[in-house]
């Protein structure tokens, strides 16, 4: 019998897998073995369950964007809204008209204890210039005037500031007006107890009156132009 004729019909079968063996060896040792040698796939075409070297899934480019998005639209927590009495708005009313009244009542009565001031230090340089009876009246009168609108507006100012005590939207600008308020007050409490000195006094004596009133109208000023402002920036 031939040669051929006596071989055994299993050698096929052992060939075929001698040759897939060979072949499965051949590909795993052209496989990668690190995290350097794996395929590098871009953000924009990498699919979003590509696994990693790691391991875990890989989450698509725009998933960080997205829950920065979401977190941003996360609603913010409201400010705790503070009731105030009906008599607030009545309050505040008188309070801002009688601070309308404020500048021609400084006005005048600097220029009235101006023009008393001018003819007190005439008469000490020997020229005669008297002062009637009227100028003297007009200035007692403004001054009053100036302070009843200090003792309206500190009222209801300081009522107000009180009931919106726990208000927080601009919170510091009622407080530095009304801080502003109060130490004019302490200044004209201050003019009416020189006052006195300088109706019989000396030069010195009017002109310190006359000082103590301007320094006790300035923080008054400021204080009613910063409520203005907010006033009209606010309509």
């Amino acid at each position: 019998m031939p040669a051929a004729e006596l071989t055994s019909p299993t050698e096929p079968l052992v060939t075929l897998l001698g040759l897939l063996t060979a072949a499965a060896v051949a590909a795993s040792a052209q496989a990668p073995t690190s995290a350097s040698d794996l395929p590098r796939v871009s953000p924009d075409t990498a699919p979003a369950s590509a696994p990693t070297a790691a391991g875990p899934v890989a989450q698509p480019a725009a998933a960080t964007p997205l829950r920065a998005a979401d977190d941003s639209a996360q609603p913010r927590p409201r400010r705790r809204a503070v009731e105030v009495s009906d008599a607030y708005a009545t309050r505040l009313a008188i309070h801002r008209v009688a601070s309308y009244t404020m500048p021609p009542l400084f006005v005048a009565e600097y220029l009235l204890g101006q023009k008393m001031l001018n003819a007190r230090e005439d008469l000490a340089r020997g020229i005669d210039n008297p002062v009637g009876s009227s100028t003297r009246t007009a200035h007692q009168v403004v001054a009053g005037g100036v302070a009843a609108l200090f003792a309206i507006n500190t009222v209801t100012g300081v009522w107000n500031l009180y009931e919106t005590r726990h208000q927080e939207a601009g919170r510091k600008l009622r407080v530095a007006h009304a801080v502003l308020m109060l130490a004019s007050d302490a200044g004209f409490a201050a003019t009416g107890l020189v006052a006195s000195n300088a109706r019989s006094g000396s030069v010195d004596d009017a002109r310190l009156h006359r000082n103590v009133a301007l320094a006790s109208m300035a923080p008054a000023t400021v204080g009613a132009v910063m409520m203005w402002i907010n006033q009209i920036r606010n309509r």
